[in-house]
């Protein structure tokens, strides 16, 4: 038996050394199942004791040798040759280049979609500066072009502008602080006449990622109206309405470019009257977006006491609501008083409900002068602090009175000191005892003078003072000055000092500066004039100015609102979680992404300052005479002189002004104006 198991390995071995084909020494050799096969056949079956011999030892450990060898090469063999498929396939030019082209193109097409749909922001109450992201605005020449064949469709061709002096007009004003980018002007001013056109263009603007400043006569004071985003101006002066008065509830409907002073002489014929008088020309879009106050806010209160309901259009064109018209309700958010002070970073208000009040039976007014401004503030802090319920109570110092001597547009002198004006209203009794009341006060103060009206055309003789104080100074400031206007308001406690201390920080300046205040609540404006070269000197003094009301516990406006002059100095006031806490607000009606900086602009239209009415024309159009009874004319910013026939004459350098003729300030609102080529002969 063991002859013939070593027979048959023999021949095996002779099988397999003899080369019967050609090739590769790995193709000559038997398949590893073949030779497993081969094993088996040849291995008998294994007894249970173990064999004895050195035959069948031997002979089985040289079996399992040049088995297992002969296996184990043909495993390595084939391993290898698989590692070299998988090597060729990795390293194949082709395939490398296709795999980096499809990695870096989902790269790309991640980062794209990541940048057009940005994921939501964490849910937290409020929105950091540091995790905001610029609004994506289009302003190109070509998706303007086209925003402004939408316009025209929407308006007509006719309220839709791109003159140049209408980009102008709705960029700056010579009385705004903030100078206008001329490559951030608006692309076209807009003139919708209802709320449906406002929301069409809104929409417009919202699909096209067009920015929009809202604007009805840009007598703003902190850079309201000031586009930085270049976009689309829409301007309400079509908007001038009133819509309806509810003389029994006591409250009118009315549209945003409706002036407060138009609108008291409507209501006057119905013994009414709306309280809120800010700077003359000021319009109710703009008083609501600024949430401003005026004269009488001591007695009657600001802008937000006085509206009841708003219509607003958002950002995309939906039109809200905010209220009925009932005196109070609980019914869900004030949104009302959210939009007051707003300054068109929340909407466009096209209609506004306000409360109106009955005329006060009687009415004086009484002038004090000291001879410190520190008097005259000392002397408001004890009529307050007696709870004397004056109608106003206002201070001009001593060079805002040199300023309203040397303009002449009073009919009278006035002593050039710190001087307080006093409002009264109510029953002849009660007026006769406030005065009495006041009188007294300001004699304990260190009054010099105290005199008081007895009737109408005296009251409008001693108010004519106060009433002229901006524009004196504007009147007197020389070619080349600016003026800035600031305000600051400081609980009533802190007025003398910081009063002191500003006037103070203005002397050591060395410009011409005055102060003009509605101090019966704590508030006062610094009127500054300046030039480009001392700007630097106005910036350090508003910003003393400003950074004492915050260390007294006050605001940096109590009534101009923040525009573009104040904007950086919120966190100061606020703290910066409250300014994060207004920016996460902002996002509700997504206007970051429609809207300027500041969006609704006070809408505040000036008028003519001497003889009623006047007119406006654009710098460097040449003189004219215009004829003020006819109400049509283009705006002008200059100086304007009243002839006794009714004729004013606006002169830029012109020197043939018409013997006689009264010196003022033109600062209205017209159409159109012709030149006149003769003015000069």
């Amino acid at each position: 038996m063991a002859s013939l198991q070593l027979r048959a390995q023999r021949t095996a071995l002779r099988s397999l050394r003899s080369p019967r084909t050609a090739g590769p020494r790995s193709s000559r050799l038997p398949s590893a199942a073949a030779v497993r096969s081969y094993a088996t056949d040849l291995e008998p079956e294994r007894p249970k004791a173990p064999r004895q011999g050195n035959e069948t030892k031997l002979g089985r450990t040289f079996q399992g040798q040049v088995m297992g060898s002969i296996g184990a090469r043909l495993r390595r063999e084939r391993e290898q040759r698989e590692q070299y498929e998988q090597w060729r396939n990795i390293t194949d030019p082709s395939r490398n280049w296709m795999m980096t082209f499809v990695f870096l193109s989902g790269v790309g097409i991640a980062y794209w979609l990541g940048t057009y749909w940005p994921r939501e922001a964490e849910p937290t109450s409020t929105l950091p500066l540091s995790k905001t992201k610029e609004p994506r605005h289009n302003t190109k020449l070509e998706n303007m072009q086209a925003a402004w064949a939408d316009f025209v469709k929407i308006v007509g061709k006719d309220n839709v502008s791109t003159a140049e002096n209408d980009i102008d007009h709705h960029a700056t004003s010579n009385w705004s602080s903030h100078k206008a980018n001329p490559d951030e002007r608006s692309f076209c001013v807009v003139y919708p006449s209802t709320t449906e056109e406002v929301s069409k263009i809104m929409k417009v603007c919202h699909q096209r990622k067009i920015p929009v400043v809202g604007y009805s006569g840009g007598t703003s004071l902190e850079g309201h109206f000031t586009p930085t985003r270049k976009g689309v101006s829409v301007d309400f002066g079509r908007m001038n309405k009133i819509i309806n008065l509810h003389k029994e509830d006591l409250d009118v409907v009315v549209q945003p470019a409706m002036g407060w002073e138009a609108l008291n002489d409507h209501l006057g014929h119905e013994g009414l009257f709306f309280p809120p008088d800010p700077g003359p020309g000021a319009m109710i879009g703009g008083m609501i977006g600024t949430g401003c106050s005026g004269t009488n806010a001591y007695r009657y209160g600001t802008m937000r006491e006085w509206v009841l309901s708003l219509t607003v259009v958002l950002a995309d064109g939906t039109v809200i609501k905010t209220r009925q018209r009932p005196r109070k309700s609980s019914a869900g958010y004030d949104l009302t008083k959210l939009f007051i002070g707003s300054e068109g970073t929340l909407g466009l208000v096209t209609e506004a409900t306000l409360k109106v009040t009955v005329k006060p039976e009687s009415t004086s007014v009484a002038v004090c002068s000291f001879p410190s401004i520190r008097h005259a503030a000392t002397c408001v802090s004890k009529v307050v602090g007696k709870g004397i319920p004056v109608a106003a109570v206002e201070i001009l110092d001593d060079n805002q009175m040199k300023c309203i001597n040397e303009a002449g547009m009073t009919s009278r002198a006035w002593a050039e000191e710190a001087t307080l004006f006093f409002k009264f209203a109510g029953t002849p009794a009660g007026v006769k005892e406030q005065i009495a009341q006041v009188q007294g006060l300001a004699k304990q103060a260190g009054s010099q003078t105290f005199e008081f009206a007895k009737n109408q055309e005296e009251q409008d003789e001693l108010w004519s003072a106060r009433k002229e104080a901006l524009w004196s100074t504007m009147a007197v400031k020389k070619p080349g000055d600016r003026v800035w206007t600031g305000d600051v308001a400081v609980p009533m406690s802190k007025l003398p000092d910081l009063i002191e201390e500003t006037k103070e920080d203005m002397h050591k300046s060395g410009l011409f500066a005055s102060i003009v205040g509605h101090v019966g609540d704590g508030n006062f404006h610094t009127i500054l004039l300046y030039n480009d070269a001392q700007r630097a000197k106005a910036e350090t003094v508003v910003h003393r100015m400003v950074k004492k009301a915050v260390e007294m516990e006050g605001t940096v406006t109590g009534e101009h609102g923040v525009g573009l002059v104040k904007r950086d100095y919120l966190p100061h006031e606020l703290g910066e979680t409250t300014v994060d806490a207004m920016r996460q607000l902002g996002t509700f009606a997504d206007f970051p992404s429609t809207t300027d900086q500041k969006g609704f602009r006070p809408p505040v239209s000036a008028q003519l300052r001497q003889g009623g009415a006047g007119a406006e024309a654009q710098e460097g159009r040449g003189g004219r005479v215009v004829d003020i009874s006819t109400g049509v004319g283009v705006r002008v910013e200059g100086e304007l002189y009243q002839a006794n026939d009714g004729v004013c004459v606006y002169d830029e350098g012109i020197d043939g002004i018409k013997e006689g003729a009264k010196k003022g300030i033109c600062l209205c609102s017209w159409d159109f104006i012709e030149p006149d080529p003769n003015l000069e002969e």
